[in-house]
């Protein structure tokens, strides 16, 4: 270990962020501290009452580096961003990869109101994250029910409207929506709405519930008696969301409620957001302890986390224990009694839950695992197999009388589909269909790139057929000097039969036995994604010819714009704008007239 005693004298009295690195460059702890010098000094003065992962912590340290800010605050921000984009090792880590849905209010003429994980910066509103899809299903139900929201995509420039462009679609007809495309809705009249729509999403529903009483009123007294009846049931929809978000004292307002379960290794935080008395907001989640730090640690990186990630501006935040933090920008409070001592227990219980629900799924995991262990010692055991077949990779090929062939590939891992390594195939070198010479060809395609990029070799390979499969497969592992690695069978079609490799006969193995399902499990999954896979190149091809078949649009012209209006329908529904600036004007004209003429 290095003498820092130096550098440690040249540290500022200052508030800060402080780097640790080993000796590869690596970031493998990031802290912040009220005062620089006094907390790297500490790691290095004493070794009294540290913890063992502390010391091997301090073993490693070859390089300090530090970052001097004005406040308490800007430490905390940027050791949670750096945190964030270093992934330290020794750092208490954020167990959670989600991406949360907003809702989004479209920067548009007539604005749309939809779900998306894609925030834009094009003038949109967003509101969330939800952490709950059916929160926010139910919120947008609400919302596109009684506020007549369109759900279409269509421009709805004045122009556009004017031309005829557009015709109102089911949404108009069953009373969803009014018809804006066809002028039958203003934009004054449809803006009321998103205005309504913005404050619901805001937590001020109260507001939009006098609002519709005004209304209501109004046409009442006007004798619009079927308009005052949707407006009725807007109300009571409205009310009985306001009435299923309240939780406390309508009055507790843009407050912060946190709280922490700290187990051993892990401490889970929850965080309440409340706006008139209802939580429009909350989350719960784990994060893993690496130096056993403290709840006081911990709570504090959660709430600059939370509050970063829900865009909080509260200035009032509900802790359950007392923080050695100033801002005077925030106030943190330690309730006792009363409503938000209530907010406090009902946050704790979240995070409680979790963590009992947590420490459950890993015991059911874990009976899991070994369920799986014990099934593919049988599957060894049955198909006489060298090693437990951990990984196991199966293969199908599909056509239609010889065209678009194709191959799938499916890979089981402890006995599961592990679908981000599944992969298709296309045949390249075989005419016709020669279902042999293509096994041959995807085996060896599959094999010789695992080989290239040093990637292991799976315990067992599947191909669905029986000998004539097996022994075309075979041969393309003698061809990569494999056969010795890696063991291979095959399940005949018809019988279900399993077959290993130079074997006449098929294995005596009972077809209703744990083994013959995962086998035929596997092969059902193969055949599925590659049946998927044909049809899907199928369908494009028809596409395609349909395209290309117009005089001076080849095939290339055809694929383009197909990956870009997703159909020939698209396509036809375009806009002579559109074409030219995809495919140029002349096929453009070639196009619209094509369609004018096959409408």
């Amino acid at each position: 270990m290095h003498d820092f005693n130096k550098q440690i004298e040249l540290l500022p009295n200052k508030p800060g962020i402080y780097k640790f690195s080993n000796k590869l460059n690596e970031v493998i702890y990031i802290g912040k501290a009220k005062n620089l010098k006094k907390r790297v000094a500490s790691y290095f003065t004493t070794n009294e009452g540290l913890s063992a992962r502390i010391k091997i912590l301090i073993s490693h340290i070859f390089q300090i580096d530090y970052t001097v800010v004005e406040s308490e605050q800007e430490a905390l921000l940027l050791e949670n961003s750096l945190i964030k984009k270093y992934q330290p090792k020794y750092n208490v880590l954020l167990k959670d990869g989600k991406t949360f849905p907003f809702i989004a209010i479209k920067n548009e003429r007539f604005p749309r109101v939809f779900s998306t994980r894609t925030m834009l910066r094009d003038g949109s509103e967003y509101f969330g994250p939800f952490v709950s899809g059916l929160n926010k299903n139910i919120l947008l139900e609400l919302l596109q029910k009684h506020f007549y929201l369109r759900t279409c995509k269509f421009n709805l420039a004045e122009e556009h409207i004017q031309s005829g462009k557009y015709k109102v679609c089911l949404s108009y007809h069953i009373n969803l929506c009014k018809g804006p495309c066809e002028s039958f809705q203003n934009e004054e009249d449809y803006l009321i709405n998103i205005d309504c729509v913005r404050r619901i999403l805001k937590g001020k529903t109260a507001s939009v519930i006098d609002f519709v009483k005004e209304q209501m009123n109004e046409v009442s007294s006007n004798l619009e008696f079927e308009k005052a009846n949707r407006l009725k049931q807007t109300l009571d929809a409205l009310q009985s969301y306001e009435a299923r978000s309240t939780v406390v004292n309508p009055k507790l307002s843009n407050i912060d409620v946190f709280s922490i379960y700290s187990a051993e290794n892990v401490a889970i935080v929850n965080y309440l957001r409340i706006t008139n008395g209802a939580i429009i907001q909350t989350d719960t989640v784990e994060y893993k302890k690496a130096l056993d730090e403290s709840k006081e640690e911990i709570l504090m990186l959660a709430i600059t986390e939370f509050r970063e990630r829900f865009g909080s501006d509260s200035k009032q935040i509900i802790v359950p224990i007392e923080l050695d933090f100033k801002d005077p920008s925030l106030k943190y409070h330690v309730p006792k009694t009363g409503d938000k001592k209530k907010l406090l227990e009902l946050s704790y219980k979240n995070a409680w839950f979790y963590y009992k629900d947590l420490q459950e799924r890993k015991i059911l995991q874990q009976d899991k695992g070994q369920r799986s262990l014990g099934l593919l010692k049988q599957v060894q055991k049955d198909l006489i197999l060298k090693k437990v077949p951990i990984v196991i990779e199966c293969f199908d090929n599909s056509n239609m009388q010889g065209s678009y062939p194709v191959a799938a590939l499916t890979v089981f891992k402890n006995a599961k589909p592990f679908k981000s390594a599944y992969r298709h195939y296309n045949i390249k070198s075989v005419e016709g269909p020669d279902d042999f010479a293509s096994m041959e060809e995807v085996i060896y395609r599959r094999y010789r790139r695992l080989l290239d990029e040093g990637e292991k070799l799976p315990d067992l390979i599947v191909v669905d057929g029986g000998k004539g499969q097996v022994s075309s497969a075979y041969k393309s592992l003698v061809a990569l000097g494999i056969e010795d690695q890696v063991e291979m069978v095959g399940i005949a079609k018809k019988l279900e039969e399993i077959y290993k490799v130079g074997d006449s006969l098929p294995l005596g193995i009972d077809k209703k036995s744990p083994t013959n399902r995962l086998i035929q499990q596997l092969r059902n999954e193969s055949h599925r994604f590659s049946i998927t896979h044909h049809r899907s190149r199928r369908v494009r091809g028809t596409l395609i010819t349909e395209l290309s078949s117009i005089e001076g649009i080849g095939k290339v012209t055809s694929q383009k714009l197909l990956s870009h209006f997703k159909s020939v329908k698209g396509v036809k529904n375009s806009s002579f704008e559109e074409l030219v600036s995809l495919v140029g004007k002349q096929k453009a004209e070639l196009l619209q007239s094509y369609f004018n003429k096959n409408p």
